[in-house]
């Protein structure tokens, strides 16, 4: 079983998420790479896939997107999963709740199995200037809030699926 992991991430921190998801499916005995959804060329010589994206304004990164769009038959014929980042803040604080608006229909493209949202990571330092001014309107918290306890769970849970038998 050769797992791929690929996210859409705009400063790097989503794919630190897949990079960890891909580590945790390798330590529990599943081949797994991860790889930029911007690099990858083909899902050829995968058995399933965890596909991730940041969110921004409440919606997938167009890599992400258009990656399952282009490719809803071959994720069709794999077990998928999918994982969302950008909610902000302490974890009793994170906002906004629920899940990014356009992951329904992501979800169904995809025929995921389960689709999970972690908490990001916000540097204003790696920022553009319209960046600045979106997170200073909304009043988004500073910092990492990635909750890697709750990501290794996730590959403990996809591991167990795919080994299960």
């Amino acid at each position: 079983m050769r797992v791929l992991v690929t996210a859409a991430s705009r400063h790097g921190a989503t794919h630190e998420i897949a990079e960890a998801i891909a580590r945790g499916l390798v330590q529990r005995g599943v081949e797994a790479e991860a790889l930029p959804t911007e690099e990858l060329e083909s899902l050829e010589g995968y058995d399933a896939l965890v596909v991730g994206s940041a969110v921004y304004v409440g919606r997938w990164l167009e890599p992400a997107r258009d990656l399952v769009e282009a490719n809803a038959a071959a994720l069709a014929s794999r077990p998928v999963w999918l994982f969302s980042s950008g909610p902000l803040g302490p974890p009793d604080d994170l906002k906004p709740e629920g899940d990014p608006v356009d992951t329904v229909a992501i979800v169904e493209a995809a025929r995921a199995i389960e689709h999970r949202v972690f908490a990001g990571r916000l540097d204003r330092g790696r920022l553009s200037f319209g960046e600045k001014a979106v997170v200073l309107a909304v009043r988004a918290p500073e910092g990492d809030f990635r909750d890697w306890d709750a990501i290794d769970g996730f590959a403990h849970d996809i591991a167990g699926h795919l080994t299960q038998g």
